[in-house]
């Protein structure tokens, strides 16, 4: 990783573009997006909100949020809302690691100490893998390399290795990913309110070929599901002063309504099912 930026992250996300688009929107955050390989899309955090706002508020006696809460955070939000999932990338002076959010599945990481200590459980990488559809012989095998004692390898080396078995997947990141540089097929996602996003969202909906999952009974049974997610997350994280988990759950009711409206206005269409 990039030596010059010491804290940082990256979030890795299995599915095009197109698809990341609408729900990547209702993060509120300055985000890079662009792909990174077959299937595979990429988002970089262009405010690098647990060095701003939240240090500053820290600076009058409330700690700053540690970027792998953010991060983990902001992986969920993506992930219970979607269905793909999302790995979050991220590092700091003392630390590395990674959080990877499938889904309502509780979200699986392993961190290494600066030096490239291991400080995770093994169990981590082979749930990892399993997730990812990783072959579960060699690709596990490259993987629980990463959690045993290797004096020349520190934290930001396991990180490369670990992204090194997903360009088995076709993972190929753009060049200066980690720098924060442009990218040549980036584009920024910011927000531009909720009618903005609720007309990008149903209008990815409406392209999908998701059929009867995006309207009738199991859409319905989906968004409530999201809606009774996110309430108790949203609290739990506003409980723990956690602004990650406190906005995941915030996105995941967001999320639940618009499908319920979405819902509700394909049913009031001609020829709806």
């Amino acid at each position: 990783m990039d030596a010059t930026s010491p804290v940082g992250a990256l979030l890795l996300c299995r599915t095009v573009p197109d698809a990341v688009r609408p729900v990547a929107q209702l993060l509120r955050e300055p985000l890079l997006l662009a792909p990174a390989g077959p299937g595979w899309s990429v988002l970089l955090p262009e405010g690098e909100p647990w060095q701003g706002g939240r240090r500053a508020r820290a600076g009058e006696g409330e700690r700053a949020e540690p970027v792998d809460r953010v991060l983990g955070g902001w992986a969920t939000a993506l992930a219970v809302g979607s269905t793909w999932p999302v790995l979050a990338l991220w590092w700091d002076g003392d630390r590395a690691g990674y959080t990877l959010a499938s889904g309502f599945r509780r979200p699986v990481g392993y961190v290494w100490l600066a030096d490239g200590t291991p400080a995770g459980e093994d169990e981590a990488m082979r749930t990892f893998a399993e997730r990812l559809g990783l072959d579960p012989v060699l690709d596990v095998q490259s993987l629980e390399a990463l959690t045993r004692p290797d004096p020349d390898a520190d934290a930001r080396a396991r990180l490369r290795g670990l992204l090194a078995v997903l360009t088995r997947t076709g993972l190929a990141l753009p060049a200066g990913s980690v720098a924060g540089e442009d990218w040549e097929d980036a584009e920024r996602i910011e927000w531009t309110g909720w009618r903005d996003a609720v007309r990008v969202d149903l209008g990815a909906v409406e392209s999908s070929r998701l059929g009867p999952w995006v309207r009738g009974p199991r859409a319905r049974a989906l968004a409530g599901a999201q809606l009774a997610a996110g309430l108790p997350l949203a609290l739990w994280g506003a409980a723990r002063r956690s602004g990650g988990w406190a906005f995941a759950g915030a996105l995941l009711m967001a999320h639940g309504a618009l499908g319920l409206a979405y819902d509700r206005v394909r049913e009031g269409r001609p020829g709806a099912e």
